[in-house]
């Protein structure tokens, strides 16, 4: 009889030991979530920004890759320039008279 009344006991004291370890974890559960909430349009806003804008280096690259891209394209123009001073198939506005052979 003593041995029931124990398990009873120790089947309501169980339960009840419980409960202080389990709101912790959903208080702690509560608290992120509502920091989550709390940032996310804070991170939605800096994502569209970041999205948005250019940063220095970026222009930096972009500029810099215009340049390249020029300079390619003047020195193919400058090839067939000379490829037709030398086969003497120069357009009326070529200048061949500046442009040295290799």
């Amino acid at each position: 009889m003593q041995e029931n009344s124990y398990k009873r006991s120790m089947r309501l004291i169980l339960p009840v030991l419980l409960v202080p370890l389990l709101s912790g974890c959903v208080v702690g559960t509560i608290a992120e979530t509502a920091v989550d909430v709390v940032t996310l349009p804070v991170k939605v806003v800096g994502a569209g920004v970041d999205a948005v804008t250019t940063s220095q280096a970026e222009a930096d690259q972009k500029r810099g890759r215009q340049i390249r891209e020029e300079e390619e394209r003047l020195g193919r123009e400058h090839r067939k320039l000379e490829e037709r001073c030398r086969r003497g198939k120069s357009l009326p506005d070529d200048p061949c008279q500046l442009v040295t052979p290799r």
